[in-house]
């Protein structure tokens, strides 16, 4: 554990190349995450048939998943609060690919739902990258960085779509060579790339903000005192003893935590609506076909890019809480032009990538904002526990629509009530969140000894 004297106070300098480095395999391991994530969703069919489950059994399944994977989320946070930022992108990683692997071996339903929720190491990868890296983008002497942070966040945030299109173009591959029933060496397969990205995690240094946590609860430990206020005043460092679990739902940190919770929640209503059920929407509800849904798809996660990057722009200039709900209530104003709008198949494709690009681009800026939320003790407590109100709201959502529709309303007013709905009463929701600024802690030349 690392250790401070009274006459090193300061935080370690981050230089550009390590904040280069630590981004570029963040984004890798974001997108090795999503590629299992979609990969489970895209090869439900193909494991549906190989079990000979009916599609409600399937579905039942899916949504079991998302309470498994929602649980683990939710445990990663307060993991990386102790463990580090470091070994958090190390574990998240190793989890996706044993999640992968295991899926491969599962045989039943009950195994498969067990071994789908350690995949919420991997979904919590985002929370984990974006705690890791506002620290380092803090710190870091490359002032381009550091002037364009959200921007460049936004650059490791394109893992997303990055990874839905892998997903899509090795189940492509894998299917072709080895037929449909090959579901079980896909996911066998995926490990491979998890695996080497975990190991390329443990090249990564600490962040200096939780290195000097740490040593901070060391001086503590041991009697010193005076050393430990000092080095916590020189650092900017707020020392607690609450459980960060406790200490996100006190003082400064409550109204984050609920506001931006409730956004994330409404907002999947969205996410499941448009993103995940996208080829759902388009077929029954706006009666585009099987073909052309598809290339719609793969165009759309590739304008998702861009959705990123503009938002991660505009975020640094203009504030992330008001860039994230400018954007999801655009996204929800496009979506409902789409469903109330011609079924013209130009007209359809132009409302439907709009709306994804103002839907996913914000998420770009709200990751690093409820990073920018918390204290370093529970920052990524914080961070995961709101992320992992994704998954509440898929189910919810998931609920609301299969009712409406089972109740013969028509899958396009469904769509309406559901997901665009949703995703504007989010945009309006995330106006409650608080402005926060970051501190200022002094960065001395001096680095921590072990």
């Amino acid at each position: 554990m690392p250790t401070q004297s009274s006459t090193q106070l300061g935080l370690r300098r981050v230089t550009g190349r390590e904040t280069r480095r630590a981004s570029g395999i963040a984004f890798f391991a974001w997108t090795i995450a999503v590629y299992d994530f979609i990969l489970f969703g895209t090869l439900l069919p193909r494991i549906e048939e190989s079990f000979g489950w009916t599609t409600s059994h399937a579905l039942l399944v899916s949504t079991l998943v998302s309470v498994g994977t929602a649980i683990v989320v939710l445990l990663v946070g307060p993991m990386v609060d102790k463990l580090g930022r470091r070994k958090g992108m190390i574990i998240s990683v190793a989890g996706t690919a044993a999640s992968s692997a295991a899926t491969a071996a599962t045989f039943g339903a009950g195994s498969l739902i067990g071994v789908r929720s350690i995949s919420g190491l991997g979904l919590a990868e985002q929370s984990v990258n974006a705690t890791y890296l506002n620290e380092l983008y803090e710190l870091t002497e490359d002032e381009k960085i550091k002037r364009r942070k959200g921007f460049v966040y936004s650059m490791v945030q394109t893992g997303w779509p990055a990874g839905a299109l892998i997903a899509a173009g090795f189940v492509a591959i894998v299917t072709s060579i080895f037929g449909a029933d090959s579901w079980r060496i896909a996911f066998l397969l995926a490990t491979v790339p998890a695996v080497i990205v975990a190991l390329i995690c443990r090249s990564l240094k600490e962040s200096p903000q939780f290195e000097a946590h740490q040593a901070i609860k060391k001086l503590r430990a041991d009697g010193r005192d005076k050393e430990a206020a000092a080095l916590a005043t020189a650092t900017a460092t707020v020392e607690q003893t609450a459980a960060p679990f406790k200490r996100i739902f006190q003082g400064k940190h409550l109204r984050n935590t609920l506001v931006l919770s409730a956004a994330w929640l409404l907002n999947w209503f969205g996410i499941q609506t448009f993103s995940v059920l996208g080829t759902t929407v388009l077929e029954k509800g706006k009666d585009i076909d099987a073909s052309s849904t598809l290339l719609l798809v793969v165009v759309s996660n590739l304008v998702a890019v861009a959705g990123y990057l503009a938002h991660g722009w505009a975020g640094d200039r203009f504030g992330r809480r008001n860039t994230i709900a400018v954007g999801w209530l655009l996204a929800g104003m496009f979506f409902a032009a789409m469903l109330l709008g011609p079924s013209g198949q130009l007209y359809v494709m132009v409302t439907y990538m709009m709306g994804l690009f103002f839907l996913l681009g914000p998420y770009a800026a709200i990751m690093f904002f409820q990073a920018e939320c918390f204290d370093t003790d529970c920052r990524a407590t914080g961070s995961a526990f709101i992320g992992a109100m994704s998954q509440p709201g898929a189910i919810i959502s998931g609920f609301i629509l299969t009712a409406l529709t089972a109740a013969s309303i028509g899958y396009s007013t469904a769509a309406l009530w559901v997901g665009a709905l949703g995703a504007v009463a989010s945009g309006v929701v995330v106006l409650g969140a608080r402005k926060v600024s970051s501190p200022t802690p002094a960065v001395e030349n001096a680095e921590f000894t072990s």
